[in-house]
């Protein structure tokens, strides 16, 4: 018997087990308890649901409705979720060993997916406090019947954003914003049967949100190979968890430091991709460059980052994940990336591989704890012919919405950067198409505002031309400054690798 549950009664559900966890647990370790219970109920509500239908098909045949249910997902005797249900003492201790259970049971496939989680600690979660989840999860059935994949996945990413409002200065580690996340999605254009990857996968929001993309315009997205590696254990599992949640198949996230140990290669070489999405963290300062100037991969084509900047290592990287023909990327950056001077050979010889295909600045805010503005930068390993030498720079400051102390993108903001990305041409104000050349007598800074220059609808102050209205005044200012201020990032960032500097000294 189907018992559908809405979207907003499913995400109140999953919302309820954090509420039991407040003031025993952390905000930001929610996510290690909440996350693999759910996929543990979800999996046994499956198994059960699988097993029903086979054994009315059968005419109660239990041994091929046994092997049916197994043929999806293996669940061992005594490691369904009513089994733990069932335990009243050490419950901590039951749980692990099913979830270690079904781990082993389905190697290869779920094989560490559950995490490391410190189930057996008494003092941090009791045993009514497990019970007390147990129970609150096993209030509703998520069987597909009653929980499709894709609602069951926006529930899930529904709760990746609650714990990312909710775990302050992680939050951009773990949730990039997702109207962001779209747009950089539908510039690409994920097609049916190509290869996604994420170096820095995070949750796994950016492959889901590739899938969504080829879903929404009818392609068989079931054909897509999605690939990530993340360097947190927990996350890691988490974007696994997302992956099967959402129903896909073919996926492989792997564990470990993209840039000390890339986990994707074949035949000595990196493994390369039609598309690669990224958010890598910003500027790290603890990266092994002295390694980097003889990197193995062949990853430093463009040279050697500075120590207190990663950004250009991540970028390499990337760019030589990106398959030779088709290969396309979209990595969201700092300002910085576009003009730091510590940075400008890197950039220089970026620009005269002809790789960029457009340099997208956003709006401020659109980052948990974070006023900064962000850019996305597009490459391609062919470029059309008519955009051969040639980069787009589009400012979209303004294209962003403000509501509830959040920033995104609406759906009109979305359609008028895919517009500017999609003509390829001037216009004043918002986009412009600079030659090599042109970058190169900028001294191959790609600061937005030194090509896209703001417009003023009344400049003129001549005797009998209308006057200038406070409105016009303010953006003529704003516009005169606008390079000035965005620059000051580089200031910024000098200083704050002075005081990390200093910290480490004083470490020593």
């Amino acid at each position: 018997m189907s018992n559908r549950m809405t979207q907003q009664e499913l995400e109140s559900y999953l919302w309820g087990a954090a509420i039991i966890l407040r003031g025993l647990v952390d905000a930001g370790d929610y996510k290690q308890f909440v996350f693999p219970l759910l996929f543990y109920k979800r999996l046994s509500d499956v198994w059960d649901e699988d097993y029903a239908v086979a054994l009315a098909e059968s005419k109660r045949d239990a041994a091929y409705a046994l092997a049916t249910a197994n043929d999806r997902f293996v669940i061992p005797d005594g490691s369904h979720w009513k089994d733990v249900r069932a335990v009243a003492k050490d419950v901590g201790r039951s749980l692990q060993s099913a979830l270690r259970a079904i781990e082993s049971a389905n190697a290869g496939r779920l094989d560490g997916i559950f995490g490391d989680a410190q189930w057996t600690n008494k003092e941090r979660l009791p045993d009514v406090t497990l019970k007390n989840l147990i129970e609150h999860f096993s209030k509703h059935e998520l069987s597909l019947a009653n929980v499709p994949e894709d609602e069951l996945g926006n529930g899930y990413e529904f709760l990746i954003k609650k714990f990312a409002d909710d775990s302050g200065h992680t939050a951009q580690e773990f949730y990039t914003n997702r109207t962001v996340v779209h747009l950089m999605v539908q510039l690409l254009d994920p097609k049916p049967g190509e290869s996604i990857y994420d170096p820095t996968c995070g949750t796994g929001g950016m492959l889901i949100s590739a899938l969504a993309e080829v879903k929404r315009k009818g392609g068989e997205h079931r054909t897509l190979q999605l690939f990530g590696q993340e360097r947190n254990h927990m996350t890691a599992s988490i974007a696994r968890m997302n992956l099967v949640l959402h129903g896909v198949e073919d996926s492989e996230i792997a564990r470990g430091d993209t840039l000390a140990d890339p986990a994707f290669v074949k035949s000595d070489q990196l493994r390369t991709f039609d598309v690669v999405l990224a958010n890598p963290p910003y500027s790290i300062k603890q990266w092994n460059r002295e390694g980097w100037m003889t990197d193995p991969w062949g990853r430093n084509f463009l040279g050697t980052p500075p120590q207190g900047r990663a950004d250009y290592a991540f970028f390499q990287h990337i760019l030589k994940s990106m398959d030779a023909k088709t290969g396309r990327c979209a990595i969201l950056f700092p300002h910085g990336v576009l003009f730091r001077k510590e940075e400008s050979d890197l950039r220089r010889k970026l620009v005269e591989a002809d790789l960029i295909d457009c340099v997208l600045g956003l709006g401020p805010n659109l980052f948990y704890n974070s006023p900064m503005e962000a850019c996305v930068v597009f490459c391609r390993s062919k470029k059309q012919p008519k955009r051969r030498g040639k980069v787009l720079l589009i400012d979209a400051v303004n294209e962003v919405a403000r509501e509830r102390a959040v920033s995104f993108l609406k759906p009109e903001h979305q359609a008028r950067i895919e517009a500017a990305y999609a003509a390829y041409t001037d216009e004043p104000g918002f986009a412009k198409v600079a030659t090599t050349d042109e970058i190169a007598a900028q001294g191959f800074s790609l600061s937005i505002p030194l090509y896209v220059k703001r417009t003023s609808a009344g400049s003129s102050t001549k005797e009998g031309d209308a006057p200038v209205t406070l409105r016009e005044a303010w953006d003529a200012w704003e516009s005169s400054g606008r390079t000035f201020w965005t620059q000051m990032d580089e200031v910024v960032d000098m200083l704050d690798g002075l005081v990390g500097n200093e910290a480490e000294v004083s470490r020593g």
